[in-house]
């Protein structure tokens, strides 16, 4: 006797209860536990219909949840790209993120390094690793500058 194939709703619903999924992560996921390619795809559907499934959401959370990581934008445009969130709900989430990305780019370095370089080669190690975390060009110099006097 076969086994009965497994509720994709069900089990997408409850992955969502665990956290917000891009529509390709839950894919992904019921895929692996066994779920026909028809059931999941009924199942996005009936997720996105009832609001249950939302990119846009998800894009703002991810951003939210990496930003307080210390990830740059550019890193976060290019991981809701892996997840295949849609580029307009990814864009919306970095353009409306409440996030000061140069203070943050300074935050990030002067935890890593402590004090401003005062050797070339330093800095940009400093700098390299800034790009890395997804900062660009601006934030990172931004980073290295004196604090404005008030």
């Amino acid at each position: 006797m076969s086994e009965a194939p497994p509720d994709a709703y069900a089990r997408a619903l409850r992955l969502l209860a665990g956290r917000d999924h891009s529509a390709y992560e839950l894919r992904l996921k019921l895929v692996q536990r066994g779920c026909t390619d028809e059931a999941i795809e009924a199942a996005l559907s009936r997720l996105s219909a009832e609001r249950y499934l939302d990119e846009w959401r998800y894009a703002e959370a991810y951003v939210a949840s990496r930003a307080d990581k210390g990830v740059g934008p550019l890193r976060i445009a290019a991981e809701l790209a892996e997840r295949r969130v849609p580029e307009a709900a990814a864009s919306h989430a970095l353009r409306e993120a409440k996030v000061d990305w140069a203070a943050l780019a300074a935050r990030v370095r002067a935890r890593r390094f402590g004090a401003p370089p005062d050797e070339l080669h330093e800095r940009a190690k400093q700098q390299r690793f800034l790009q890395g975390r997804g900062f660009d060009y601006g934030q990172i110099r931004a980073a290295f500058a004196p604090p404005a006097d008030d």
